[in-house]
């Protein structure tokens, strides 16, 4: 390439009509054939032998790699969009299976050990003794996640400057909360989005605005749009409440302060609007279910009166109306409702007053 012009070297001809090709397209402009039709039919086999062993991790890689070669327009698209959307939404994956089978060895080992009478309380305790190993991996697991950002040098500056205008304001304390705050609810995007096999970036800052992660890749299906965009105040939830378990167990005031304002930047960004998690969330509900929901958050502003329910709620109602999923699930519906009550939970039982500088 140079100075933006294409060179004899860019093109290629298709293998049908024989017309003259750029890189970037997926199809032929003359006669519609797929550019990548035999790395599409290896993709396929692939992605269904993984099925076939039960791998959802291998199969959702190699259906992914399909997709981002097929146009959006063509037949196979949507097809292979909905079997990403399967295989998100329901199917176990070979580590979870393989799991399930181990624990239900240690049960019947243990029982076999116990006889009769000892078996079953036996087989149970060494059950939830082999559980509690996989609980202390996982959050081993989260916590090495949590550092990740920490290890890029444009997350750490941004955090910086952002900090630093925060402490301009209220304080390094509540500066060093609040920014860390955010930076878990961004962490539970790219968890979300390292789940379903798609490379993310770390969080980068902007002070006063937020942050964002971006996406090496396209998230192909309503349901994982939304699981992605909720993951973040789900995570940002947990920040919140280990901030006023801290208040509660110090008496800080500073804590409370970090709980409050965490609790509140979730409940905005469950606003169902243009890209914030909230808007994902909507993208996998029926007008029904939109409707449910703005009503449930309405409902916690009466109990709770927090102002930012009462904007969530009403944005909810009317967002009811416009571009419903055509394959709704009650479930997310059910899940950003209790974020809502839990994040608002939060917000009512800490101290609605930042701290003095």
């Amino acid at each position: 390439m140079t100075g933006g012009m294409l060179t004899s070297t860019d093109r290629s001809a298709c293998a049908r009509c024989g017309s003259q090709l750029a890189p970037a397209l997926l199809s032929c402009p003359s006669c519609h054939t797929l550019v990548h039709v035999d790395r599409l039919k290896l993709l396929a086999a692939q992605a269904q032998l993984a099925e076939d062993d039960n791998d959802r991790t291998l199969a959702l890689t190699k259906w992914r790699e399909a997709i981002a070669l097929l146009p959006t327009t063509s037949t196979q698209y949507p097809v292979i969009a909905a079997r990403i959307d399967t295989l998100g939404k329901d199917a176990p994956s070979a580590a979870q299976l393989e799991q399930k089978q181990k624990e239900a060895e240690v049960h019947s080992k243990f029982s076999r050990i116990g006889g009769k009478k000892l078996g079953p309380v036996l087989g149970t305790a060494a059950l939830v003794l082999w559980k509690a190993k996989f609980i202390v991996v996982l959050l081993l697991t989260k916590m090495k996640l949590l550092l990740f950002g920490f290890t890029k040098i444009g997350t750490l500056l941004s955090m910086l400057a952002t900090m630093g205008a925060y402490w301009a304001l209220w304080g390094w304390p509540f500066a060093v909360g609040f920014v860390l705050s955010i930076y878990v609810h961004e962490m539970g995007h790219v968890s979300a989005l390292r789940h379903y096999g798609i490379r993310a970036s770390a969080p980068m800052f902007i002070p006063f605005v937020g942050a964002f992660v971006r996406l090496r890749e396209s998230l192909h299906s309503e349901w994982q749009n939304a699981i992605v965009g909720l993951a973040g105040p789900l995570w940002g939830l947990g920040a919140s409440v280990a901030a006023y378990v801290a208040y509660v167990t110090t008496g800080m005031p500073i804590f409370s302060a970090i709980a409050h304002a965490s609790a509140w930047l979730n409940l905005f960004n469950l606003l169902p609007v243009w890209q914030l998690d909230g808007g994902r969330g909507f993208s996998a509900m029926s007008r029904t279910h939109r409707l449910i929901a703005g009503g449930a958050v309405l409902a916690a502003f009466a109990v709770t009166h927090e102002p930012m329910l009462l904007i969530v709620g009403l944005v909810g109602a009317v967002m009811a109306f416009s571009n419903p999923s055509r394959k709704p699930d009650a479930r997310i519906a059910a899940y950003y409702v209790a974020l809502a009550w839990a994040l608002a939970a939060v917000s009512m039982l800490a101290v609605r007053t930042l701290p003095p500088r």
